[in-house]
């Protein structure tokens, strides 16, 4: 199909051969494309805006094949976020939390810490009324709920926001993780000591809490001296360390303390050469490692991440290490690794990898997702990848069987090794009654909303599936056939209906009415034609007017284009003739008008029939007499009345302020009958006057008012020169330091007023005479002159505003009973001295 222009153009062919008043029902139809070949499906890669039978490309092509329900809404599965057959709970990463995420993964598979935490008091759970949400306060209480739910919750992963909330910590930044696991243990530590229950005040020491001490001995006496401590976890450097084992000697390693660094002895009661070591005499149930990747730079002032291989085993002997208490169990197995991605101490990501005490398996905890590893086995897999800009990018090393290798872990978390027991009470923890009810409360609340979501998917998919019926049914109705009952639809309206997969909106053609209440010419290629059939189904189902059908195309719009566009053709001929018409000599009678008119009516045409023509394309939807016609102005018209002043039309140049005929000859001409009938075809509206049209009487009366009023000025103008000659050519003015002769007092007035005097005696037709001295620009605010003598004298009041001098000898000057009020008045003998001293002029 032709583009839009074209197929505008060849809707409008006919009227060069068609007169406004010859206008048929067919010529109509040609205006409003009702005969266009309809496009088949395929033809066309998209629509034909400008043939209204075109009905491809609107986006029926989503409705007439199979659908995906999928497609009908925009809801994901809920079942999507229930948890897994047989695996954990995940948490929910809050910005920057996942530090926290996997701490706490950590924590809860530390059955004995979880075990213990149920068994804390907590009378808000036990009294809490099941009708209401239950808010935690305590981090105590946190944890028990957060637990509880990571144990026994249908959802896939939950919300941590009220424990970090209770932890002060901020969601956006991520925080030292070797730091929080301190501070958080700590804080677990003083919660649980508050516990009545004696058997909970001290959980945290017995699962983490260890015993050294530093031990230094004197070079010079050999007196031994201890410092007992206890520690939750022990801190190896990893610098220069290839495992675990290395790790752990150089922590327990002798040092010397020598020179600046010397020990004070108390035996002998001075500093000493000495030797430091750290004996280790107790290890607790659960040891945990910290791998001080995190170093502080001295060169840069930052912490910087060392990635460092470092490897450990799957089993620990911790039995070398140990001094006294040979009865201890000395053998670990690993159960949690803590690991970090990147390569910056202050970014990158944690994640937990850890051993269900239960099954032996192994599990990724990476926030919202838990992956279990394959084989029992722990697997570190991408974890160890980092970034390629790691400048030195050393190989991984061999790891022997038992043993595994990582420049990522940062903490290391190993359990005793127990006997193997058949009784499962030792594996299995049992989430208290009042913490159950919680955990049934918020599963209840879970499985509403997945029946709430699971019902507006369903509700979706049937509004989806009985639309897709209903465009498929109505598609095949749309086109309508030769010699059949049709309508008009908005094409941005079938569109949306296509689209939406739901709701569509009322039928609304209010804005493609022209100002006769019908369909604009201009607006049918916005429009579709579509059957009878198709139009009554559409407007039941979805309402909406005025119906447009093949009553509603506008003869009368027609009709004007017609009459605009022959204008249009027209006006190159009427130009040529009206030119050769106009060098003729008049006779009989003739018209008045405007040379300038004259020189650019055929612009002037071009321009109006431009603007009528624009009117016809922009109705604005108005209708019953409020549309831009509702003046039923004829065409050739002038603007608008809001836009009326800034168009020129034509004769107005000849018509005076009053409406008259202009009293300037010069600027009209008469033209003959026959020039003005050719241009009254173009500007019917514009001004008429006739050869034996008087002028203007309002203004020939005022012409000759001004020029008696001239004639005034003029006598005025010269009388006032010839009495102030002096002062007009400033010749002979008085100066106050040689004060003239016979001379006792001199005036003074504002320089402006002298410049505007002289004005008026120059160009007394054209300037207004002076009626005004105007001395009070040389007043103060309190009333008095605003210049001492001194300052007259150097020249300072000498500018515009201020003064000049005339003597007492000129003649007066008179416009007005009070010309020379306030007057202003020096005195050679005598100079008033006052911040408002009164001189005149």
């Amino acid at each position: 199909m032709a583009p839009r222009l074209q197929l505008e153009k060849a809707a409008w062919r006919w009227v060069e051969s068609v007169k406004p008043e010859d206008i048929r029902q067919e010529h109509i139809e040609l205006a409003y494309r009702v005969s266009l070949l309809a496009c088949k499906r395929g033809t066309c890669r998209r629509n034909c805006k400008g043939n209204p039978n075109c009905l491809v490309g609107i986006g029926e092509q989503a409705w007439l094949g199979d659908i995906d329900e999928n497609a009908f809404h925009n809801i994901d599965d809920p079942n999507s976020e229930r948890r897994d057959k047989n695996t954990f709970v995940g948490l929910t990463n809050l910005g920057a939390t996942c530090y926290v995420n996997t701490f706490l993964q950590v924590w809860f598979h530390n059955l004995e810490l979880r075990r213990s935490l149920y068994q804390c008091h907590n009378a808000r759970a036990q009294e809490h009324n099941i009708e209401s949400d239950y808010e935690p306060e305590s981090i105590c209480e946190h944890l028990q709920y957060l637990f509880a739910l990571l144990q026994n919750s249908n959802r896939k992963y939950i919300d941590p926001s009220g424990l970090v909330k209770a932890l002060g910590l901020d969601t956006g930044q991520q925080q030292d993780a070797q730091e929080f696991s301190k501070l958080f243990l700590s804080v677990l530590e003083d919660t649980l000591s508050k516990q009545k229950n004696p058997n909970l005040q001290n959980v945290i020491q017995r699962q983490f809490s260890g015993q050294f001490s530093y031990v230094t001995v004197c070079n010079e006496c050999g007196r031994s001296s201890a410092l007992p401590s206890r520690f939750y976890e022990l801190e190896l450097n990893i610098q220069g360390h290839k495992n675990l084992t290395e790790c752990v000697t150089e922590f327990l390693k002798e040092e010397k303390l020598d020179g600046d660094n010397r020990y004070f002895c108390e035996s002998c009661q001075s500093k000493q050469n000495a030797t430091r070591r750290i004996r280790l005499h107790s290890i607790p149930p659960t040891l945990n490692l910290q791998l001080m990747r995190f170093v502080f730079d001295r060169l840069t002032g930052h912490k910087k991440k060392l990635n460092t291989f470092i490897s450990f085993p799957e089993q620990l002997d911790m039995g070398p290490f140990l001094e006294g208490k040979e009865d201890q169990k000395c053998v670990y197995e690993l159960s949690a690794v803590l690991i970090h991605r990147g390569i910056s101490a202050y970014s990158g990501h944690y994640i937990a990898h850890v051993k269900d005490a239960s099954t032996g398996d192994w599990y990724k905890f990476n926030d919202e997702e838990i992956e279990k590893m394959e084989g029992k086995k722990l697997q570190l897999g991408i974890e160890e990848d980092i970034a390629e800009t790691v400048k030195s990018q050393t190989r991984k090393p061999k790891c022997s069987k038992g043993y595994h290798c990582s420049r990522n872990a940062y903490m290391l978390v190993y359990k005793v090794q127990e006997e193997e027991k058949s009784d499962s009470s030792c594996t299995n923890v049992e989430v208290p009654a009042f913490l159950q009810r919680l955990v049934d409360q918020d599963n209840h609340k879970f499985e509403e909303w997945c029946t709430e979501m699971a019902e507006m998917r369903k509700q979706s998919v049937d509004k989806g599936k009985a639309k897709h019926e209903e465009v498929k049914e109505l598609y095949e109705l749309l086109p309508a056939k030769d010699g059949e009952l049709y309508e008009f639809i908005p094409m941005d309206w079938l569109k949306k209906w296509l689209e939406d997969s739901t709701a569509t909106r009322d039928i609304d053609n209010a804005s493609f009415l022209c100002s006769h209440g019908k369909l604009h010419p201009d607006k049918v290629g916005d429009t579709k034609r579509v059957s009878l059939q198709a139009a009554q189904v559409l407007y039941e189902r979805y309402s909406g007017g005025p119906r447009l059908d093949a009553s509603s195309m506008c003869r009368e719009c027609v009709s004007q284009r017609c009459r605009v566009l022959r204008l249009k053709n027209q006006l190159n001929e009427d130009y040529k003739e009206i030119t050769n018409l106009v060098k003729r000599t008049l006779s009989g009678e003739g018209y008045w008008t405007g040379k300038a008119s004259l020189r650019s009516w055929r612009q002037l045409a071009l321009e109006q029939l431009d603007e009528d023509e624009q009117e016809t394309k922009h109705s604005n939807g108005q209708t019953n007499g409020q549309g831009p016609h509702s003046n039923s102005k004829e065409f050739g018209s002038e603007l608008s009345e809001g836009n009326e002043d800034d168009m020129k039309t034509f004769n107005e140049d000849i018509v005076c302020t009053h409406g008259g005929l202009s009293i300037l000859e010069t600027e009209r001409k008469l033209v003959s009958s026959e020039v003005w009938a050719k241009l009254r075809e173009y500007f019917p509206k514009a001004p008429e006057f006739t050869q034996n049209q008087e002028p203007c009487q309002l203004c020939l009366t005022l012409e000759q008012e001004e020029k008696d009023n001239e004639a005034v000025s003029k006598m005025m103008a010269t009388d006032q020169k010839n009495q102030l000659l002096n002062l007009f050519n400033e010749k002979n003015r008085p100066i106050l330091n040689k004060w003239p002769e016979d001379t006792d007092v001199l005036y003074i007035v504002p320089l402006f007023f002298v410049e505007e005097w002289r004005k008026f005696i120059r160009r007394p037709t054209k300037s207004s005479p002076v009626s005004n001295v105007g001395n009070t620009l040389l007043l103060c605010p309190h009333g008095g002159f605003m210049f001492t003598y001194d300052s007259l004298i150097t020249g300072d009041a000498q500018h515009p505003a201020l003064a000049q001098r005339v003597g007492s000898d000129q003649p007066a000057f008179h416009c007005g009973p009070a010309h020379l009020h306030p007057l202003l008045q020096t005195d050679h003998t005598q100079w008033r001295h006052h911040h408002a001293v009164h001189h005149s002029a």
